[in-house]
């Protein structure tokens, strides 16, 4: 892997998480981990900067478990893909960032708790995390990060480069883009 690789490799398609319009100003791509803190630190930001510059945003979420460091992380995953086959990726992903504490203290159980809570039918999804495309679909996910430099979480690209400072400069980066300063 190039450490240095600072533009992403695997393209947004309509095959990912999106929220926002194609042909939105900037397009930002976020390698996350649900169980990292420093992923549930950037949660509300991301959320600021969304409701900031709106139509001018697109925002991509791509899973990027780190399962050494955050043994719940794939699981979460598994949930939130599940999930999606539901149509209920994004309350799903909200809810785990939001929570990211309590469910993390009570392991698979506290990952049935959001489900309860969103009222997902747990049945579907322990169905669907059987399907192998669950564990599929992250592994392309991760393996793209990987191919585009992504080494720790959360890992963020604007209109397909690297956003090399912390999340808290996201939003002078996106107005920059936006606004063209």
């Amino acid at each position: 892997m190039n450490d240095d690789r600072r533009d992403l490799v695997a393209p947004v398609t309509t095959n990912d998480h999106i929220q926002g319009h194609a042909d939105a100003a900037v397009t930002l791509v976020e390698y996350g981990d649900y169980q990292c803190p420093a992923c549930g630190m950037a949660y509300p930001e991301v959320k600021r900067i969304q409701r900031k510059f709106g139509a001018d945003l697109r925002f991509v979420f791509r899973n990027f478990p780190l399962s050494e460091a955050h043994p719940l992380a794939h699981a979460a995953a598994q949930v939130a893909e599940a999930a999606a086959t539901l149509r209920h990726f994004w309350p799903m992903h909200d809810w785990l960032y939001e929570n990211q504490e309590a469910w993390s203290a009570y392991g698979a159980e506290g990952l049935e708790a959001g489900l309860r809570a969103l009222g997902i039918d747990e049945s579907a999804v322990a169905r669907a995390i059987r399907d192998k495309s669950i564990d599929a679909r992250i592994r392309a996910d991760f393996m793209g990060g990987v191919r585009s430099g992504v080494n720790g979480t959360p890992g963020f690209f604007l209109n397909g480069y690297r956003h090399d400072g912390d999340f808290r400069s996201l939003e002078d980066a996106v107005a920059g883009l936006v606004y063209g300063s």
